[in-house]
């Protein structure tokens, strides 16, 4: 009997392969392809071929798994569709390293095991209110947004909303923008259910991901902690998604398949028809028009659990008080810090960039340094003591002549969380200090750091975008934003919205305790109304002026983008091909086609860099429209073609 078997490959159809032994649709496999034996599912339609005398292959065994849902394969095609992703790399993200794992010995399943541990937390008035509405209608698909003031106690509305799926024996997926500095989080979980969740990110063991897979594929494991990819997981009896901090843009995979997971998430509930809830205390745009829209219910907690305040707010204006030569921090700032300094609070220093400094010169040969892969400038890390780019990860040392044949005399320009670090220890010099971000939170030291900030034996954090991300730190109550003029300049759509969004957070650290919290923002020229809509306590005022102005330019959420970006080696030759293919799809497709351009960030890992955008209206078919297209299309050998549907970056 034939079988369409669906391999984990850049093909956008199954092969057809035969079989003596019955199977059905979902079924996992072995098949040679190639000169590989491979593992493949038994998919839910045959190739399209016009060549009808290709030779059968024999499937080489039955693997004994349970079959992947119809659910999750319709979802897997309507993902390969709406992302323009060819259905085997679908499936590649789905498979295990490209395996499905058989089940394992119970006893690998054990830390996962359910205690049924009575937990104590009350809910407050309000939080029992919102639950109530979390509850209604969760039985089939729905999309639920619970927005809430930071702090007001959102997550244990959710754990409530979980536990009732769980004691009807369905399966949970919780998804978290930034699954790295989790430990708090599971900690919470464990505190509140009495057994561990299955934490699931590119950073866990082989071993630790084949028992998580096995387990969610025989029911075994109830609960997943996830980053983007658990999203693909095969879950055996799914009962609800939780999409925590929803607005953040980490949930955007911008490298190899692109997707939005937070939108593919909304989508699998969908297929699999079970509630999904949106978590967040300022919603993305996207999210706010289909509450507007009546698409989304939406309940809002506003008070802070034990009515915490939220923290005040004060400018420090630069004109008035003007920075010191080779300072940063204003005196006024300082006196600030001092006196919360005496009442025992903890200050955060926020500057939204790594290293010492973005920007490194040479005196003699006024040379920048810069990435020699990359379009970017080196940052300059003091504490490694190299040159580092973010984009490729290249590394070079100080120790160099210039091109005037002298040793290079370095200007270091720029502000990053290394420098801001060097001045508030000279301020501060009997405080003890720690820098947070990326490079020093990655680390097996980052527990022992965390703990002593919440122990309050940290008295000053400088930290980055990274420290906003959901931690609580109960003797924060003064943080001091360095760089808001920077930071509210620029051409990136979303900018206004990621500020918002960010201030948000970051406020959402301080006062959590009860305790009068205040943050300040350092500021040459940046009117207070701008400030005071970021800081309204009500985000969706905010909101509602955004979509206002959207929709006036037709922008997302009104308007569907697709860009195209091409990328080779040869810079010629990609800009004349980057031309030919806007040519070709502006004679294929009645959507404005804008570009080519070069891209901000022109050049990559070596690799220049065209973009191509397209401006759809939202209810055409343009994803389809386009792949069709595309696939008649032949590019160039050496010229690679990625496809962002709706981006949220343009570098």
């Amino acid at each position: 009997m034939k079988y369409p078997v669906l391999i984990p490959n850049i093909f956008n159809h199954p092969f057809t392969y035969e079989s003596d032994i019955k199977l059905q649709i979902g079924d996992y496999v072995k098949v040679s392809f190639g000169k590989s034996i491979v593992t493949g599912v038994v998919w839910d339609e045959f190739e399209k071929s016009k060549n009808k005398n290709f030779k059968i292959k024999k499937i080489l065994k039955k693997i004994n798994i349970e079959p992947l849902k119809n659910e999750t394969i319709k979802f897997l095609n309507w993902f390969s569709e709406y992302n323009l992703v060819p259905k085997g790399m679908c499936l590649k993200l789905h498979l295990l390293s490209g395996e499905a794992i058989s089940p394992l010995d119970n006893k690998e399943y054990e830390k996962y095991d359910k205690l049924n541990k009575i937990n104590h937390f009350e809910l407050s008035i309000e939080q029992n209110k919102v639950l109530k509405k979390v509850l209604e209608n969760s039985k089939d698909f729905r999309v639920h947004l619970l927005q809430g003031t930071t702090g007001s106690g959102k997550t244990i509305v959710y754990f409530k909303a979980v536990e009732e799926k769980l004691k009807k024996g369905f399966q949970a997926l919780i998804l978290l923008p930034e699954i790295g500095l989790t430990g708090e989080f599971e900690k919470k979980f464990n505190d509140f259910f009495g057994f561990d969740a299955a934490v699931w990110h590119s950073g866990i063991t082989p071993k630790r991901k084949k028992i998580i897979w096995s387990g969610l594929a025989t029911g075994k494991i109830k609960v997943v902690i996830g980053a983007r990819s658990s999203l693909f997981l095969p879950f055996n009896k799914l009962g609800v998604l939780i999409v925590d901090e929803e607005h953040d843009q980490s949930y955007k995979q911008d490298e190899g398949v692109i997707y939005n997971a937070r939108d593919m998430a909304i989508a699998r509930a969908n297929f699999e028809n079970v509630p999904i809830n949106l978590v967040t205390a300022v919603p993305s745009v996207e999210t706010y028009a289909n509450i507007k829209n009546n698409k989304y219910s939406f309940s809002r907690l506003i008070n802070r659990y034990k009515e915490a305040n939220l923290p005040s707010h004060q400018i420090i204006d630069l004109k008035k008080y003007k920075l010191p030569k080779q300072s940063w921090i204003s005196s006024q700032t300082v006196n600030k810090v001092k006196e919360h300094l005496k009442l025992g609070n903890q200050i955060l220093f926020f500057i939204n960039r790594r290293g010492f400094a973005p920007y490194v010169l040479c005196k003699n040969c006024l040379k920048v340094f810069s990435c020699p892969y990359c379009s970017i400038n080196l940052v300059y890390h003091k504490h490694k003591k190299n040159l580092l780019c973010h984009y490729c990860g290249y590394k070079s040392s100080l120790n160099r002549k210039c091109e005037k044949e002298k040793l290079c005399d370095f200007v270091f320009s720029g502000l990053g969380v290394e420098k801001v670090s060097e001045e508030v220890k000279l301020l501060f010099p009997n405080e003890k200090i720690s820098i947070f971000s990326s490079d020093t939170m990655n680390k097996a030291s980052s527990k022992n750091i965390l703990d002593k900030i919440i122990t309050g034996e940290i008295n000053i954090l400088i930290g980055t975008q990274l420290i906003s991300k959901g931690f609580h730190f109960p003797n924060l109550n003064c943080i001091v934003i360095l760089d808001i003029d920077l930071s509210s300049q620029g051409h990136d759509l979303r900018s206004a919205e990621k500020n918002l969004q960010l201030y948000h957070q970051l406020s959402g650290r301080a006062g959590r305790t009860g305790k009068p919290a205040t943050v300040y923002f350092q500021t040459y020229d940046l009117k207070s109304e701008v400030i005071n809509q970021m800081t309204n306590e009500d985000p969706f005022v905010f909101l509602n002026r955004e979509l206002e102005l959207r929709k006036k330019n037709n922008l997302p959420p009104f308007e569907r983008f697709i860009s195209l970006i091409l990328t080779s080696l040869n810079e010629k030759k990609l800009e004349n091909e980057s031309f030919k293919l806007k040519e070709y799809l502006l004679g294929s497709i009645n959507d404005r086609v804008l570009g080519p351009v070069e891209s901000p960030v022109y050049k990559i890992k070596r690799k220049f860099r065209q973009r191509i955008l397209i401006r759809s209206k939202k209810n055409s078919k343009i994803q389809k429209n386009l792949r069709e297209i595309l696939d008649k299309y032949k590019l160039p050998s050496g010229i690679k073609l990625t496809v962002d549907v709706d981006p949220i970056s343009f570098n």
